[in-house]
């Protein structure tokens, strides 16, 4: 998962059949932890009638997925999950998360510079006057909400449809939707 993007772009390592097809999501039971859904490879191991996963390809909560990438079961034991190499599943993944990012609505080279330079002194002064920081955070926070609140009552006076808003965000329409009502409904 990326900071920027979250849980609209979270990635997995995902199994795959035999056949080709993309199995559904297992439920395993974690003990006191309670249960648990995932559709990540590992748990596709022919244990507890689950399907035996054939290859491995990157999946991202969007529904995008990788090119599928077999699975050597002649080399590590089927319970050493950790030796299988999810590499190249991880790099489509990283690849898809670029497409994601060049499709976002670019900042102005002036807005970028001002936020690097913003963060490293407030790096700095995090260390050097950490109280002073906090001050400096909190302002920060009030601004970019009111600025952010501004900008979403834009969004929505210019009808600016939740598909458009999420690729320009990188996010889903649900999380775009969920983000602009957060910041129109704000006091």
């Amino acid at each position: 998962m990326t900071e920027e993007f979250g849980e609209s772009h979270e990635g997995i390592a995902g199994a795959v059949l035999a056949g080709g097809d993309e199995p559904k999501p297992v439920h395993l039971d974690c003990g006191a932890d309670g249960v648990r859904e995932t559709g990540e490879w590992w748990a596709y191991d022919g244990r507890g009638g689950r399907p035996n996963a054939a290859a491995i390809r990157a999946a991202c909560a969007c529904g995008w997925r990788g090119r599928p990438y077999p699975i050597d079961r002649a080399g590590p034991a089927d319970d050493d999950r950790h030796a299988i190499d999810t590499g190249d599943a991880y790099r489509d993944w990283c690849e898809h998360i670029r497409a994601v990012e060049r499709r976002t609505v670019p900042l102005p080279d002036e807005v970028t510079h001002l936020l690097r330079r913003l963060e490293d002194q407030l790096s700095v002064l995090a260390e050097q006057a950490p109280v002073a920081a906090l001050r400096a955070a909190t302002a920060l926070e009030r601004l970019t909400a009111d600025i952010a609140q501004e900008a979403a009552y834009a969004v929505q006076e210019d009808e600016v449809p939740w598909e458009t808003v999420a690729t320009a965000l990188g996010l889903s329409p649900d999380r775009a939707e969920s983000l602009l009502t957060h910041y129109l409904l704000r006091p």
